[in-house]
């Protein structure tokens, strides 16, 4: 609770269970939301398009716990893998839970639920949430080389050229100061790609228990990410998932149960399209050259929300 209260002083500064469809709004001419029907989608079925020479990629939430739940979602996870070879995981915080982390913490969090992936050559780049120790920063295979917020180019064969199409951007959204949206400003700014995505712990949008500190969030980061042409983010904190509504042009995700769940709290809101509780999660997603494709699935193999999101022709051409 203290960590939520100094952080929105700080962004002031800086200038049972549910799972349920709402109506999406009708997006803006650029982009386009196109979400799937997940009854029409098989347990253990792959909805992505699965293209040659696309950037593909996972991304998980609160997973540190070291639990039975956290190792069955890592499975999965691996299941998946082998029929699409994801190249990295994003990971929005809360990456090793209890306390300043320790050689078996990472160990028992980490490197044993997610041995299948690491030895098959997958990174993961890691954001900082609020239960995160901040030298988490100096795990290399966190890959932040000793930076609280950063960004990066997908880890893919250059020729295929991906890595000037895509940029992600890491915030640590625990402390937001000046300089982080100053920085954040001028990398969206200078970024030509054509495809901006940002993951952080804390949502800007959200139905859930922390949807009154969320507005906290939206006033210090929403308009830099707006002016600085983001398209997607990730989130973490509330033990959901959430996908919400198109807000001014972005789309904003909540993926935070592969370790931790809250039955009960995805509640209804006209800001959320779909949202899910009943069970722990992990997501899939895919850049390709019709656009960007993802699937949420539980620990089970089940979808519990897919579809894809595309721009027009016109814009696409403008950002390269």
């Amino acid at each position: 609770m203290q960590r939520a209260v100094v952080l929105l002083s700080i962004l002031l500064l800086s200038g049972c269970g549910n799972s349920w469809i709402g109506q999406t709004s009708e997006a803006r001419e650029q982009p386009r939301l196109e979400p799937l029907r997940i009854e029409d989608i098989a347990r253990d079925t792959l909805a992505l398009p699965n293209s040659g020479r696309s950037i593909k990629f996972a991304i998980i939430g609160d997973s540190g716990r070291g639990s039975k739940e956290q190792n069955e979602v890592a499975a999965q996870m691996a299941a998946y893998h082998q029929r699409f070879d994801f190249e990295f995981v994003l990971m929005v915080g809360d990456n090793i839970y209890e306390g300043p982390a320790n050689e078996e913490d990472y160990r028992l969090k980490f490197e044993e639920p997610y041995k299948a992936l690491l030895d098959a050559g997958v990174k993961f780049y890691a954001a900082l949430g609020n239960h995160d120790d901040t030298n988490q920063i100096y795990y290399k295979p966190f890959n932040m080389d000793g930076h609280r917020y950063y960004t990066f180019v997908p880890p893919v064969d250059p020729l295929t050229r991906w890595d000037t199409r895509v940029r992600f951007f890491a915030l640590d959204s625990t402390y937001v100061d000046r300089n982080q949206v100053q920085w954040l400003a001028k990398e969206t700014g200078e970024s030509r790609a054509e495809w901006k995505v940002a993951f952080l712990h804390h949502p800007i949008y959200t139905s859930g228990r922390y949807a009154l500190a969320a507005r906290g969030i939206r006033l210090g980061l929403e308009s830099t990410l707006v002016t600085g042409g983001v398209d997607i983010v990730f989130s973490g904190h509330e033990h959901i998932y959430e996908r919400a509504e198109m807000q001014k042009g972005i789309l904003y995700f909540i993926t935070g149960g592969a370790g931790s769940l809250r039955e009960g709290d995805a509640a209804r809101s006209p800001l959320i399209a779909r949202g899910y509780d009943r069970d722990y999660h992990f997501m899939l997603a895919e850049f390709n050259d019709d656009g960007f494709f993802w699937q949420a699935i539980n620990r089970l193999g089940v979808t519990i929300d897919a579809g894809a999101l595309r721009k027009p022709i016109a814009d696409r051409t403008d950002r390269q």
